[in-house]
């Protein structure tokens, strides 16, 4: 049985504020707490609907159709900042939960080991950056850092730093590496100019549209199609 403290303090690590205060988050629904079980990360406690009841569970769940189960899973140290030879995808400025969550799905999708996000991305323990990422946060490591620096790193490495600009040269057309950085930018705002400066190859996804199109692809599928390219390609 749940007291109403245990409720309120599962509740409050909804706000980021009380993730980083307390160390820990949340993952619901069966996949993901098995996905929590299976890794590395320690998970502090599973609530189960049917030990707990419905009525509390629906208190402590952030879903508008609680699961029937959950986990308080703890989180890591922080990641270290390690770069070696291999290919890497870099996030500037991802504000959206579900696009960050489903670029690590990607990320992982396209074995993708390391993401480097800038400090103003999205946190990956927002409640939904965990289950959009369907359970790819546990394998995909995540650094945040000076992305700027980290471009700097890879130039420095000889490693080319790729960053995706509607006015760069098109995808399937452009020579690519098997190693190196891909950067994906804001939702709105692409690519900061700090971080455009450290670009060594700009490209673009052009369109096939007949006519007026959009303007512009989700960042969530732009990482898609390009991943997939890379992989394809090299």
């Amino acid at each position: 049985m749940l007291t109403n403290a245990e409720i309120k303090r599962l509740k409050s690590l909804r706000e980021k504020k009380f993730r980083d205060e307390y160390g820990q988050f949340v993952v619901e629904g069966e996949k993901l707490v098995q996905e929590a079980l299976e890794s590395g990360f320690e998970v502090s406690a599973v609530y189960r609907e049917c030990e707990i009841g419905t009525e509390a569970m629906s208190r402590i769940s952030s879903l508008s159709s609680p699961s029937p189960v959950l986990a308080l899973v703890n989180k890591p140290a922080p990641r270290k900042l390690e770069i070696e030879r291999g290919l890497y995808l870099g996030l500037d400025s991802i504000r959206d939960p579900g696009n960050m969550g489903t670029i690590l799905r990607l990320a992982d999708w396209f074995g993708i080991s390391t993401v480097f996000a800038s400090i103003d991305s999205v946190e990956i323990y927002n409640p939904k950056v965990v289950q959009a990422s369907m359970g790819s946060i546990f394998r995909v490591k995540t650094v945040y850092c000076d992305l700027a620096e980290i471009c700097r790193r890879f130039r420095i490495a000889d490693m080319p730093v790729y960053g995706t600009f509607l006015d760069g040269a098109s995808l399937y057309g452009t020579s690519l590496c098997d190693e190196g950085l891909i950067v994906m930018g804001n939702e709105a705002n692409g690519i900061s100019s700090e971080v455009r400066s450290e670009c060594s190859s700009r490209l673009f996804i052009p369109s096939f549209a007949k006519g007026k199109g959009p303007e512009s692809l989700n960042v969530a599928a732009a990482t898609a199609i390009i991943l997939s390219e890379f992989r394809r390609r090299v």
